[in-house]
């Protein structure tokens, strides 16, 4: 680590992390031959990106699609106010909902944009009457809908 609190990367720590996105349930003898190093020494390196926080987590890609998952919409939401109390319950209610995917707090006229999937614009429109706009605090909402994904990385370059 460096006084700033970054872990220094190497090369073979950056082919790691390439490797791992791309695929992590490649085996540690594939990672240390792939990437020139024992394979001892490959799993106290990727030990230790895991205990400085760069590598938080293992997943797969999931196809929405073949789930029956079709719609999808980028929604900003305006808050009417911004006192603690509503943001903890507005946060709080975003987390609990599976149809929300990604959150973010921004500058600018929104104060939250949603990524949000749901089976169809039905779903879609009980996800708006049902559960946000009975969230105290939200003033509006205007949607987006994504007519296709052009990109979606999952994959940083460090």
């Amino acid at each position: 680590m460096t006084k700033s609190g970054f872990m220094q990367l190497d090369d073979r720590d950056r082919r790691l992390l390439a490797l791992l996105q791309q695929d992590c349930r490649l085996p540690n003898a594939e990672l240390a031959e792939r990437v020139g190093m024992s394979t001892s020494a490959c799993w106290r390196r990727i030990r230790a990106l895991e205990e400085a926080g760069i590598v938080s987590g293992y997943g797969a890609r999931v196809a929405p699609d073949r789930l029956g998952l079709a719609f999808q919409a980028i929604v900003h939401v305006q808050l009417t106010r911004h006192d603690p109390d509503r943001l903890a319950g507005f946060i709080r209610g975003i987390e609990t909902r599976p149809e929300v995917l990604d959150c973010y707090a921004t500058t600018g006229a929104a104060d939250y944009h949603l990524r949000v999937l749901t089976r169809d614009i039905a779903a879609y429109n009980a996800f708006l009457e049902d559960f946000l706009f009975r969230l105290p605090g939200v003033q509006s909402a205007q949607t987006n809908v994504v007519l296709r994904e052009i990109k979606r990385a999952t994959a940083i370059t460090p």
